[in-house]
C-alpha cells in the first residue's frame, strides 16, 4: 500500500524546490513544471492522485478537480501549509 502522508510530504518538498514565492509568501508552481520534472516523475507513481489527496487535506489548492498534462500545464498549484 502507498503511504499517502509520506507521498504528500514529498510533494510539499518538490513544490518548495520547483516553486516560487508570491507577494504573500505563498509558494506556487505550475502543474506542467511539476509534471515535467524528472525527479517528480520518478518519485510519484500517481502525481495527480497525490495532488488530489493533498488538496482534500487542504495542503495545496488549485483550480479544477482533475489535472491533465498538456491541458492544465499552466494551472498554479499553491502550497497552503508550510
Amino acid at each position: 500500500t502507498m503511504n499517502v502522508e509520506h507521498e504528500i510530504s514529498l510533494l510539499v518538498e518538490e513544490i518548495r524546490r520547483l516553486g516560487t514565492k508570491n507577494a504573500d509568501g505563498q509558494v506556487s508552481v505550475k502543474f506542467g513544471v511539476l509534471f515535467a520534472d524528472e525527479k517528480c516523475a520518478n518519485l510519484f507513481e500517481a502525481l495527480v492522485g497525490t495532488l488530489k489527496a493533498a488538496k482534500r487535506r487542504k495542503i495545496v489548492s488549485y483550480q479544477g478537480e482533475l489535472l491533465l498534462q498538456g491541458v492544465h500545464d499552466n494551472v498554479d498549484i499553491m502550497l497552503l501549509q508550510d
